[in-house]
């Protein structure tokens, strides 16, 4: 019996190893620039700003990089000389593109009917926005993801690790727990596979983006999925008015690009609630419903799949795919219970 359960533990470790090897993979560290020339110095500065691969080099404007303390223009563009020559062509056939898709996976919601919706989950790769009104259960959402993304999933998914930004104060680890219970799962191990942190101001939210990126580049494939309850909360707050409206564009624009950046470099599944806002237009247009999401359209096409919450009768919520590119308008029915997201009872 104690033979076939360290056989066990063997096959185990095994599988492990070779899941690291396949994370590792799949993107390349910068430290591999040292050989082309770069100096460790530099390579540390680009990592405290959060340019932690090769990848990142490329996804970063070379305006950017000269902004980091310590990078002049020239070692710039030894740097971009170095990244270019590590990274293949940028053009790749739609086949092979498919091959490498294959890496995504898909975290359920809890509710069978609303990962039908979603076409089997919340996607890796992708942000996935949900926006509705308050009630309609953007945070319980939030919460049923921090718990199911930690459970093995459909397409050998293993589970894994997660990173949720609060910016309404609204995170609660009891809620987990309650959730942690419908799985039996064992309360202090689940809890201790959150990783969480309070932003309180826009900026504080981009900071702690670049720390996020630094933690899945330190575990490579062990973090799954980075949640921000809510995105525009804070951007709400700090600026105001139409004098302030193109300058938050512009900042909100800058931490999208960084939030698609971090999904598609790390592996991971970005999902991001958002708020309503009253359109004082809608009534001249003759609009059922006078209230839409906030962020504009920069928010709108930053996103890879919009979900629309509705209130339902009693503990039941409506959702419908407000906008994706491989998913069609369809509409699906969820309740909120104690342990979290489930489908209806009929």
């Amino acid at each position: 019996m104690m033979d076939s359960n360290m056989v066990q533990d063997q096959v185990v470790e095994e599988n492990m190893e070779n899941m690291d090897d396949e994370e590792e993979s799949f993107f390349q560290d910068i430290d591999l620039l040292q050989n082309h020339g770069i100096n460790a110095a530099d390579i540390k500065k680009l990592k405290t700003s959060g340019i932690c691969t090769i990848k990142g080099v490329q996804m970063t404007t070379r305006k950017r990089m000269c902004e980091i303390k310590g990078i002049s223009e020239a070692k710039m563009e030894k740097i971009k000389e170095a990244a270019a020559k590590l990274e293949e062509n940028g053009f790749m056939t739609a086949l092979e593109y498919s091959v490498k898709r294959k890496n995504c996976f898909r975290i359920t919601t809890g509710s069978v009917e609303l990962d039908k919706l979603l076409g089997g989950g919340i996607e890796s790769m992708a942000i996935t926005e949900a926006f509705g009104e308050f009630r309609t259960g953007k945070t319980q959402l939030s919460h049923t993801l921090c718990v199911t993304s930690q459970l093995p999933g459909a397409n050998g998914y293993p589970g894994g690790k997660v990173v949720i930004l609060d910016t309404e104060n609204t995170f609660r680890p009891d809620r987990l727990k309650d959730i942690a219970d419908r799985f039996n799962l064992d309360h202090s191990a689940m809890l201790d596979n959150v990783l969480y942190a309070r932003a309180y101001t826009s900026e504080h939210q981009h900071e702690l983006l670049d720390f996020a990126a630094a933690k899945f580049h330190e575990e490579p494939g062990v973090f799954k999925l980075l949640i921000i309850d809510s995105i525009m909360a804070l951007f709400r707050v700090d600026f105001s008015g139409r004098g302030e409206l193109a300058d938050r564009q512009q900042k909100l624009a800058q931490m999208l690009s960084k939030l698609q950046k971090i999904s598609e470099e790390y592996n991971v599944a970005v999902f991001v609630t958002n708020q309503m806002t009253a359109d004082p237009g809608a009534a001249m247009s003759f609009q059922a419903d006078p209230k839409k999401p906030i962020g504009g359209h920069i928010l709108a096409h930053a996103s890879t799949t919009r979900l629309s919450l509705k209130k339902g009768r009693g503990e039941t919520r409506i959702a419908k795919i407000f906008d994706s590119p491989d998913m069609p308008e369809n509409e699906a029915t969820f309740a909120i219970s104690s342990g979290g997201i489930i489908d209806v009872k009929d």
